[in-house]
């Protein structure tokens, strides 16, 4: 997202840097509201984009044009607990070129955000002064 308009916001490819505007009625998913199923439950897109950076050591995935079964293996590898009959190979193609896009583009932060989450929720608290 670069901007807002009145009706609208207005997004940027990463891919060719085109600007066009996104109403209200478009599908559209921030990479931060996406989850994968998981055989205990959901886990959050950008858990699973830390566990491919830790196994690629920053560096780009494997290709998301790589066979069915080369796929299946390396979600495997990622997450073994992923949940075969909802994550179809379409979703982890899909995982993959997000996840080699914001690498190429040096747009993924990996970095422990409990920290910070922390001190804003201690700033937040009231005091017990009264």
């Amino acid at each position: 997202m670069v901007s807002q308009s009145k009706n609208s916001i207005i997004v940027e490819s990463l891919v060719d840097g085109k600007r066009m505007p996104a109403y209200a009625t478009s599908r559209i998913s921030a990479l931060e509201d996406i989850s994968v199923f998981t055989e205990e439950g959901d886990k959050k897109l950008e858990e699973v984009f830390k566990l491919i950076f830790e196994k690629e050591d920053g560096k780009q995935a494997i290709s998301p044009k790589s066979s069915a079964n080369a796929l299946k293996a390396y979600f495997e590898e990622i997450l073994p607990d992923y949940d075969r009959d909802r994550v179809y190979v379409s979703d982890i193609k899909k995982i993959l070129s997000w996840y080699n896009l914001l690498i190429e583009k040096e747009m993924l932060d990996v970095s422990d955000n409990d920290d910070e989450t922390e001190e804003k929720n201690e700033e937040e608290k009231p005091s017990s002064k009264e």
